[in-house]
């Protein structure tokens, strides 16, 4: 499977782009906010990809960062949720704004996205709401070590599937992940850092993904 492309943008359209890798083109589609933070024509891009592979069809789908590529193959993994629907959603939401209705339980956000109804907005959060902290720990990760493109080195990656990094145990820097995670969802930083700190406490062994589970289940509202 191709994990990843980078090379020079040939050229865009409304919903891909060409990608030059060496001499041979790439057709990469893309959420329209992806298209909008790419560079223009001519110029050198570094896309993480996901290869949809069926009797008929074969297609590359591109996304900036490891977290926005997982929620990707989460989404498509929901019934009625397509790879069309699924960079709708994101390219409304965003990974960050994903995570966030996901695990704060919005499914009206979800549905703000073209072509999603009500029920599949709901079947979205409902089927992923286990998986948003292991997703958002690996945006937190990953954001402390963002890919750098080199121009001269274009290539083509063949990783196995993305899998949600996992952090060290329960130090300083998971717990710091775990809290830019939930400020991300919108939590005061006082608040978060308190459901953190006492979820670190009660499991001092907890990874990124566990300290952010409990830590919302401290900031659920009671009763």
């Amino acid at each position: 499977m191709i994990g990843r492309l980078a090379g020079r943008i040939d050229y865009r359209a409304a919903d891909h782009v060409l990608i030059d890798v060496r001499g041979v083109g790439y057709l990469v589609y893309c959420s329209e906010r992806t298209l909008r933070a790419l560079p223009g024509t001519g110029e050198h891009v570094a896309l993480y990809t996901d290869l949809l592979v069926r009797e008929d069809l074969l297609q590359l789908y591109g996304f900036t960062t490891l977290a926005e590529k997982e929620w990707h193959r989460l989404l498509m993994s929901v019934q009625g949720v397509g790879a069309k629907a699924s960079l709708a959603i994101l390219g409304t939401l965003g990974p960050d704004g994903v995570g966030r209705a996901i695990a704060l339980g919005d499914w009206n956000a979800v549905k703000a996205a073209k072509g999603i109804g009500p029920k599949t907005a709901q079947r979205v959060v409902n089927e992923l709401k286990d998986k948003a902290p292991e997703v958002m720990a690996m945006a937190a990760v990953s954001s402390q070590a963002a890919p750098v493109h080199d121009p001269d080195d274009d290539v083509i990656e063949t990783p196995g599937p993305a899998t949600p990094a996992t952090a060290a145990p329960s130090g300083p820097g998971a717990q710091a992940e775990a809290l830019s995670a939930l400020t991300n969802l919108g939590y005061a930083p006082g608040e978060a850092a308190g459901a953190v700190a006492q979820a670190a406490g009660d499991a001092p062994e907890a990874e990124t993904a566990e300290l952010i589970r409990l830590s919302l289940r401290l900031l659920a509202p009671k009763g």
